[in-house]
C-alpha cells in the first residue's frame, strides 16, 4: 500500500481518538492539572503502520466495554491485561502473556516516552511493581480497562495519575514481526 494510504488510515485512528475522548475520560480535576508538567509523549511512525492501525481500530471500538476482573472479552467485560491481550489476538493472532506484570518483562524492547509509537503497550504502577496496561494511541493518549466500576476509555498519559505512576513502555509490533 502507498504511503497516503497510511496517512489516511493514521488521521482516521486520530480523529476517532479525539472524538472517543471527549466521552471516554475522566478529566483531571482541581489546580494541579493546570499547573502540571508534561512529557514529551511520543508520536513515532510504527514499524508496521497496517498492523498498528488494525490494533489502534479495535482497540478505540471497545471504548465502554465494562470492567471485569480477569476478563477477557468483550461480551464479559475486560480487565487491563486481557483488553491487551484480546486487541493483539484478535487484530493480530499474538499471543501475549497474560498479566500486566508479564506483559512488563515481554521480549520487545523498552521505549522511553519520546519514542511512543501507536500500539506500544504502555505499564503503570508504584514501588516499583507493575499494575497496570494500556495501549497507546498517539498524541499522549492510550486505551486501558481502568478499574471495578469502570468501562474502557481513552485517558491521557498526563493525567496526574497516569504521569505519576507511569512506570515504561514495550514495543510488541516490531518482536512480532508485523
Amino acid at each position: 500500500m502507498g504511503t497516503g494510504h497510511y496517512k489516511c488510515a493514521f488521521a482516521a485512528a486520530a480523529l476517532a481518538a479525539t472524538l472517543l475522548c471527549a466521552c471516554g475520560s475522566t478529566p483531571v480535576r482541581g489546580p494541579a492539572a493546570a499547573t502540571a508538567p508534561s512529557r514529551d509523549w511520543g508520536n513515532v511512525r510504527p514499524a508496521d503502520p497496517a498492523a498498528a492501525n488494525a490494533v489502534l481500530m479495535r482497540a478505540i471500538s471497545l471504548v465502554g466495554t465494562p470492567y471485569r476482573y480477569g476478563g477477557n472479552t468483550p461480551q464479559g467485560g475486560f480487565d487491563c491485561s486481557g483488553l491487551v491481550n484480546y486487541v493483539f489476538r484478535d487484530m493480530l493472532d499474538l499471543r501475549l502473556p497474560r498479566t500486566s506484570r508479564q506483559l512488563s518483562e515481554y521480549q520487545g524492547p523498552r521505549i522511553a516516552p519520546r519514542e511512543l509509537a501507536p500500539a506500544d503497550l504502555v505499564f503503570f504502577g508504584e514501588r516499583g511493581q507493575v499494575s497496570h496496561v494500556g495501549i497507546y494511541v498517539g498524541e499522549g493518549r492510550f486505551v486501558h480497562a481502568p478499574s471495578t466500576g469502570g468501562t474502557v476509555r481513552l485517558d491521557r498519559l498526563d493525567g496526574a495519575w497516569w504521569r505519576d505512576h507511569y512506570s515504561g513502555a514495550r514495543r510488541v509490533l516490531s518482536e512480532a514481526g508485523g
